[in-house]
């Protein structure tokens, strides 16, 4: 079997989890390469992957003869420059969400990639790539609930890690909480309704920890959507969710209507003891979406092998960060906001 040689830029938390499956899961893919300015990520890449080449700057590995595509999963202000230097070098890009921090960046990106037609480009919007939300958007293909009209999203975080999340620094820099935590469910409303959402009204709060408004920002935010074609989304992110990471989607048609993870339960065991039923639920998006990331993956490998276009591309990435700011704009305004594309 064939496999795409690839080199990965960041092995943090999901980047280390992106190197595992390329190294050990995917059968068309060999990791041969990795790319980290913090030098117990190259130890790691070194002595848990047995990755050969090591750098610490981004535009050496592009260059190494043995790479057939690159693997992003660095911060998103990178990705621009990171892309560019990729695409110049001849690789394929697999790239992490957000594409970039600012839609005048994804517009440069875009860009970059119209002028390298023959280079595979995939975002990485994996829960296109989880089994049931798969299986999800094949029934609604088939006519399963008829024409679809709404999708009702619900993202929201552990409360157990929030206090953590305020004292990192983190939330000032977040970009918002649509910025930071709806991309994922845009994406899914956008190609399950098939259209663009044309305006949004956002409202936002904090109940419990009231830090978040301290940092300039809100713990639960709530926003509706009108589509094109006459849909309606109905969005609500959060990061205080008693129960653990909990990811929700119900898609309504006018035959009927699917809902994807009701119970973000943690495996198929029910617990019954003195407080009743019980049934864990998952602790975080790693664990969530596992198979998916893999997935992806190995379908990103596939369009390259294949010359197919991906699933998931750079005008996703665009669109999602578009609506993603116009979000945040209602939200700050507190006035319906017409999303311009």
């Amino acid at each position: 079997m064939k496999k795409i040689r690839i080199g990965i830029a960041g092995l943090g938390r999901l980047g280390r989890s992106h190197a595992l499956n390329l190294a050990f899961k995917i059968p068309n893919a060999k990791l041969v390469a990795a790319c980290s300015v913090v030098p117990a990520e190259l130890d790691f890449a070194k002595n848990e992957l047995e990755v050969e080449e090591l750098y610490d700057d981004f535009a050496k590995m592009c260059a190494s003869p043995n790479l057939d595509a690159v693997a992003i999963v660095t911060p998103s202000v990178y990705h621009p420059e990171q892309v560019e230097c990729a695409l110049k070098a001849g690789k394929h890009i697999f790239c992490e969400k957000p594409l970039a921090v600012t839609v005048d960046d994804c517009k440069k990106i875009e860009k970059m990639a119209e002028a390298y037609p023959d280079l595979v480009f995939a975002l990485g919007f994996m829960r296109r790539f989880d089994p049931s939300y798969a299986y999800a958007k094949k029934k609604i293909e088939e006519g399963a609930i008829g024409k679809p009209y709404m999708v009702k999203a619900t993202g929201v975080d552990p409360d157990a890690d929030a206090e953590s999340l305020l004292d990192s620094g983190y939330v000032p820099k977040s970009g918002g909480i649509f910025i930071d935590m709806a991309s994922h469910d845009i994406d899914l409303m956008r190609w399950f309704l098939e259209d663009d959402p044309d305006s949004v009204y956002s409202v936002g709060t904090t109940v419990k920890h009231s830090r978040f408004t301290e940092q300039g920002d809100f713990e639960t935010a709530a926003a509706i959507f009108t589509f094109k074609n006459g849909g309606i989304g109905q969005l609500h992110v959060g990061r205080a969710s008693v129960h653990g990471y909990h990811i929700e989607t119900e898609i309504i048609g006018t035959e009927g209507s699917i809902r994807v993870s009701p119970v973000p339960a943690k495996n198929l065991a029910l617990l019954y003891d003195k407080t009743g039923a019980v049934q864990e639920c998952v602790r975080n998006f790693p664990e969530r979406f596992n198979e998916s990331y893999a997935i992806e993956l190995e379908a990103f490998c596939n369009a390259v092998l294949e010359g197919k276009k991906p699933l998931v591309n750079v005008y996703d990435g665009t669109k999602a960060t578009q609506i993603g700011y116009a979000c945040k704009e209602s939200l700050d305004s507190g006035k319906l906001v017409k999303i311009e594309y």
